[in-house]
């Protein structure tokens, strides 16, 4: 069993920056992949970025460029940076990891981007 608790998110004009964080109850990110999903309204949930145990990333073709994963294994913690936010980034922003078949997910975070 695992907790997840996002932060960071917030009303942001268009061109801004911003970063999520998720924070896990205890130290998975050193064995198991971390993941940032989002959900715009009305929309499916995406996956947008991953980070692997050995800090190896990919992105959704949607934010490559503009989103960079990270992570501190040593404070349980996966980092999400949005860069040159556009309206369509509108959207929840869920944190997750998937630990021997089961799917963990955080309460997500609103990104707003609006002028």
């Amino acid at each position: 069993q695992v907790q997840l608790v996002e932060s960071g998110g917030g009303l942001v004009q268009p061109g801004g920056s911003l970063t999520l964080s998720c924070t896990a109850s205890r130290s998975i990110f050193t064995v198991f992949y971390g993941n940032w999903y989002r959900q715009a309204p009305g929309q499916e949930r995406e996956l947008v970025a991953t980070i692997t145990d050995r800090g190896t990333t990919t992105y959704a073709d949607s934010v490559k460029g503009r989103f960079t994963i990270s992570k501190n294994d040593a404070k349980n913690m996966v980092f999400l940076q949005i860069n040159a936010l556009q309206p369509e980034d509108t959207a929840v922003y869920y944190c997750n990891t998937k630990i021997n078949g089961n799917q963990y997910w955080g309460q997500g975070t609103q990104v707003t981007v609006s002028a």
